[in-house]
């Protein structure tokens, strides 16, 4: 299949595909006489199973290594349990710092009284942590 087909079966735009392909997560498909790549099965399942790992945020360093674990039927699946607990452990950081910014905003939300009037906490709040970060980058 050609690069279109290739990318509205695996769910990769065809954009992704070519890069994958750059980054050597894809091997190089073979080219037919005119120059057009073709795209067999193991690609289409390849790039799934990337897109797969990217919707769950895995970076693609981690990718990388999963495709090849992937690949390597003699794979310990020690070293692919130990790639997907170090990114559980980067979410859960990841979900602990977004629920304080959403702590945060609500209670100056909650302060401001959302009126006619220019005073607002979270602007006084914005413009007080600008100040700071001059400050330390001065």
């Amino acid at each position: 299949m050609v690069i279109s087909e290739a990318a509205r079966a695996s769910g990769v735009s065809a954009k992704m595909l070519r890069y994958y392909e750059s980054i050597g997560l894809l091997p190089d498909v073979p080219r037919t006489a005119s120059g057009y790549r073709t795209y067999g099965k193991r690609e289409v399942e390849t790039l799934r199973f990337i897109r797969r790992s990217r919707d769950l945020g895995l970076s693609m360093d981690r990718v990388r290594l999963l495709v090849g674990l992937w690949h390597d039927g003699e794979r310990p699946s020690r070293e692919v349990k130990r790639i997907a607990l170090e990114h559980v452990a980067e979410l859960h950081i990841k979900i602990s710092e977004l629920t304080a910014m959403c702590s945060t905003l609500e209670e100056l939300a909650a302060a401001c009284r959302g009126d006619h009037r220019p005073d607002c906490p979270i602007l006084r709040d914005l413009e007080r942590g600008a100040r700071r970060a001059s400050r330390v980058s001065v």
